[in-house]
C-alpha cells in the first residue's frame, strides 16, 4: 500500500470516530418534554380529522417525559390505526404504550385497562379469540366500574364469534340489569341477547326483542348501534321473510355509508347480493369488489405481524437482564468494536466505488455532450446546408460558402466550450432558420414573431431553443411529406408559447423517439421548459413548447 493510501485511510478512521464522538455527544443532549398543547390539539382533531390528531399524538411520543401522557397518546394512535384497518399497527403501538405505564401505580389502571381492551380488541379481529379474551380479563382487573361494561361486552362478543353462545348469554346477562339507566347500552346488550338465543335456536322468536333494541337506537340517535340492529334483523328474516330482510339490508347499507364504515357496507352488500334482485346483484357486486379492494389494499400496507411475539421476547429478555447483566456488557463491547471496524471497512469500500462510478460517469457524460454537439452542430448544420442548396433561389454562392466556412470552424471546436458567436440579430436569425426550409412543395408560415418577444428569454434559453427549433424543421422536412407548416408564437405573462402544426403524415402508432426527438425533450427540460404533443389530432402532427420568462 502507498503512503498516499495510508494517509487516506487514516483521514477516514478519524472523520469516523469524530462523527461517532458527535454522535454520542447529541445523544446525551436532553430531549424536550412533550407539550401538553399537541396532546390536547390531537385530542381536539381525533374523530374528526384523524390524520392530524395522529400527528400531533406523534409529537407527543417523539419527546418522552411525562410517561403516562406518552401511553395515552400511543393508544389514541392504536385507536385510530384500527380504525383505519391497520390491526398489527394498532398492536405496535398499544405495546409502545406499555413500555411506558406500570402496573403497580394506581394512576396507571385507567389507562392500561384501555390498552389490554384494545389489545383484545384488535387480536379478535385478527380472529385470535383466545388471546383476545385473555386481555379483556386482564384489563377488567384494572378497570373501573363505568368501563367494565364495555369491556365485558366485547369479551361477550369474542365468545360468541367461537361459537361459544352459553358464556356469551351468561356475561349479557350480568350487565343487562346493570345498563338500564343506559338507553344506548341496554340497547346494545338486548340485541345482542336476541340474537344469541336465536343463534341456539334458530326457532326462537327474536323479533320483539330485536325490533325494541332498534327504536330505543333510533331513538337515541346512535347510528352505530342502528347499523348492528339492521344486520341482526336481516340476518333473523332472511329465511323467515325474505322481503323484510331486503328492507332491513337496504337500511343497513345507507346508515354504514352515512357513518363511513367500509366494513360494515360490505357486510350489508353481501346480504344484498343474495337477497337482491338479479339486475340489483350486479350493481351490488361491483361496489363489493371495489370496497374490498379497497380495504385488502389498506391491509397490506400494514406492517410488523410478529409485533406480539417480539414484545414476548423483549419482556422474556428484561426479566433476566440481571442476570446476564455483566455477559451482555461484554458482548455489547465486542459487538461495538466490531461494528467500529466494519463500519471503516464498509465506509472505506462504499467511498471507492462511489469514486470510481463518479469517475465513469464523468466520461460518459462528456461522451454524450460531445455525441450531443455533434448532431447540432454537424449533422443538422450539414442538412440545413443541403436545404438550402436544393431550395436556393438567389444563386448565393458566396453566401453558402460564408455558411460551410462558418460550419467547418464550429465543427473544428466541437470538443472545447467555446461560446457560440454571430453578429445576427437572435430574432433574425430564428426567421431565417425557419424561413430556410420553405421549399416549393413546402410553405413554412411564422406567425406572432417580433424581436421585443426574445426581450425576457435568457441566452442560454434561446441557444438552446434554437436548437430545438431546428430539430423540429429538419424532422418535418426528413419525415413529415408536408406541405404547410406554421410556427406560431405567443408571449403570456409567465411563458412563451410556441405551437407548431403541420398537414403531414403525424406520427404514426408504436412511434418510438429517435435521438433527435429525446435531445430536443432534454434540452426543453434542461430549461425549465416542457414539449407538449397533441394527440387529439387525427392528422399531421401538432405540438406546443412552453417556456418559462424571467
Amino acid at each position: 500500500m502507498t503512503k498516499s493510501n495510508n494517509d487516506f485511510s487514516q483521514l477516514l478512521l478519524l472523520l469516523l470516530f469524530l462523527a461517532l464522538a458527535a454522535s454520542c455527544n447529541s445523544l446525551r443532549k436532553e430531549r424536550p418534554l412533550p407539550s401538553s398543547a399537541d396532546y390536547e390539539k390531537g385530542k381536539s382533531f381525533y374523530g374528526k380529522k384523524n390524520d392530524s390528531a395522529f400527528y400531533y399524538f406523534n409529537k407527543v411520543t417523539a419527546s418522552p417525559g411525562d410517561s403516562l401522557l406518552v401511553a395515552k397518546a400511543y393508544t389514541y394512535q392504536a385507536i385510530i390505526q384500527s380504525g383505519a384497518g391497520d390491526p398489527f399497527g394498532c398492536q405496535e403501538s398499544l405495546l409502545q404504550a406499555l413500555k411506558f405505564l406500570d402496573e403497580k401505580k394506581n394512576s396507571n389502571w385507567q389507562t392500561l385497562s384501555s390498552v389490554y381492551n384494545e389489545l383484545g380488541y384488535s387480536s379478535a379481529d385478527l380472529r385470535n379469540f383466545d388471546a383476545a379474551i385473555g386481555y379483556y380479563d386482564h384489563a377488567l382487573k384494572l378497570s373501573n366500574h363505568s368501563f367494565r361494561a364495555v369491556i365485558l361486552n366485547n369479551k361477550a362478543l369474542a365468545f360468541q364469534r367461537q361459537q361459544r353462545y352459553s358464556q356469551a348469554l351468561a356475561i349479557y346477562r350480568s350487565i343487562l340489569y346493570k345498563s338500564q339507566n343506559n338507553k344506548i347500552e341496554y340497547a346494545r346488550i338486548l340485541s345482542n341477547i336476541a340474537r344469541l338465543k336465536w343463534l341456539q335456536d334458530s326457532s326462537y322468536p327474536a323479533a320483539a326483542e330485536l325490533l325494541t333494541a332498534m327504536q330505543i337506537r333510533k331513538a337515541g340517535g346512535d347510528d352505530t348501534g342502528l347499523n348492528a340492529s339492521y344486520a341482526h334483523l336481516s340476518d333473523y328474516y332472511a329465511r323467515l321473510h325474505s322481503d323484510s330482510a331486503l328492507i332491513y339490508a337496504d337500511e343497513m347499507l345507507g346508515i354504514a355509508q352515512k357513518i363511513n364504515s367500509p366494513g360494515d357496507e360490505l357486510q350489508a352488500l353481501t346480504r344484498l347480493m343474495v337477497l337482491g334482485s338479479a339486475t340489483a346483484v350486479k350493481k351490488y357486486f361491483l361496489r363489493f369488489q371495489f370496497l374490498n379492494d379497497s380495504i385488502q389494499t389498506a391491509r397490506n400496507n400494514a406492517k410488523n405481524q410478529f409485533i406480539l411475539i417480539r414484545y414476548e421476547a423483549e419482556k422474556n429478555k428484561a426479566e433476566n437482564l440481571i442476570l446476564q447483566k455483566e455477559n451482555i456488557e461484554k458482548k455489547t463491547r465486542i459487538i461495538q468494536l466490531w461494528a467500529i471496524i466494519s463500519g471503516v471497512i464498509l465506509f472505506t469500500l462504499v467511498f471507492f466505488i462511489w469514486y470510481r462510478k463518479k469517475k465513469q460517469r464523468t466520461i460518459q457524460e462528456q461522451r454524450l455532450k460531445t455525441s450531443k454537439k455533434v448532431h447540432d452542430i454537424v449533422a443538422n448544420g450539414i442538412y440545413n446546408l443541403m436545404s438550402k442548396i436544393e431550395h436556393d433561389k438567389t444563386g448565393g454562392k458566396e453566401s453558402l460558402l460564408n455558411e460551410m466556412a462558418d460550419l467547418y470552424e464550429q465543427s473544428r471546436n466541437i470538443s472545447y466550450e467555446s461560446p457560440e458567436t454571430t453578429t445576427v440579430p437572435f430574432h433574425e436569425s430564428i426567421v431565417a432558420l425557419l424561413s430556410s426550409f420553405s421549399a416549393p412543395d413546402i410553405r413554412v408560415s411564422i406567425v406572432g414573431h417580433s424581436k421585443e418577444l426574445w426581450d425576457r428569454i435568457t441566452p442560454k434559453a434561446k441557444k438552446e431553443l434554437r436548437h430545438v427549433l431546428q430539430e423540429l424543421m429538419i424532422n418535418m422536412k426528413k419525415h413529415s411529406r408536408a406541405g404547410n407548416v406554421v410556427v406560431r408564437f405567443e408571449q403570456q405573462q409567465t411563458q412563451l408559447r410556441i405551437r407548431y402544426t403541420d398537414d403531414g403524415i403525424g406520427i404514426p402508432p408504436g412511434f418510438t423517439y429517435g435521438n433527435g426527438l429525446k435531445n430536443t425533450e432534454n434540452r426543453i427540460k434542461s430549461i425549465g421548459g416542457r414539449l407538449i404533443f397533441d394527440t387529439s389530432v387525427t392528422q399531421g402532427l401538432k405540438l406546443e413548447l412552453c417556456l418559462p420568462l424571467t
